[in-house]
């Protein structure tokens, strides 16, 4: 058995799945609070050094999954693990976010693509040492070539 405990909510301008950027060229640019639970404070000790985090969050709003998907970048289906589909037999969402300021138990930070109320179960710097050059962008680099044609 495998239980998580959130460690605090989302705090977005998204009531709304629709009005969340989807597809490609999305721009995620939207401000959003992680308000953090009390007794996780502690936590956040020296988080302010990071200019992106992780956000791993939790669909909440989602029943069921679904093995294929067909997302909105592309009309053709594809394995869910190959989406950012929310739709997966974890309900398990990860988002990169900017770093704007720390209040107390309070980040504030751009970039949210979650709904408000959305719980979060943990943060993490960002830290990537893959370089540029090396990226693949998969199915996706396919579809946007095919929709420039």
């Amino acid at each position: 058995m495998v239980t998580m405990q959130a460690i605090g909510v989302v705090r977005s301008p998204y009531a709304e799945t629709s009005q969340i950027p989807k597809g490609c060229g999305a721009e995620h640019r939207a401000e959003g609070v992680l308000e953090i639970s009390p007794e996780f404070e502690a936590g956040l000790a020296d988080i302010e050094g990071f200019s992106h985090l992780y956000v791993i969050w939790l669909f909440d709003r989602v029943t069921g999954y679904d093995l294929t998907a067909c997302p909105p970048t592309d009309t053709k289906p594809h394995g869910v693990f190959a989406t950012r589909s929310p739709r997966r037999p974890n309900a398990i969402g990860l988002t990169i976010v900017e770093l704007l300021r720390r209040e107390g138990p309070k980040l504030f930070v751009r970039g949210v693509d979650m709904l408000d109320g959305t719980p979060i179960l943990d943060i993490k710097p960002y830290l990537s040492s893959v370089p540029a050059e090396q990226l693949r962008r998969g199915w996706l680099a396919e579809a946007e070539q095919r929709k420039t044609l």
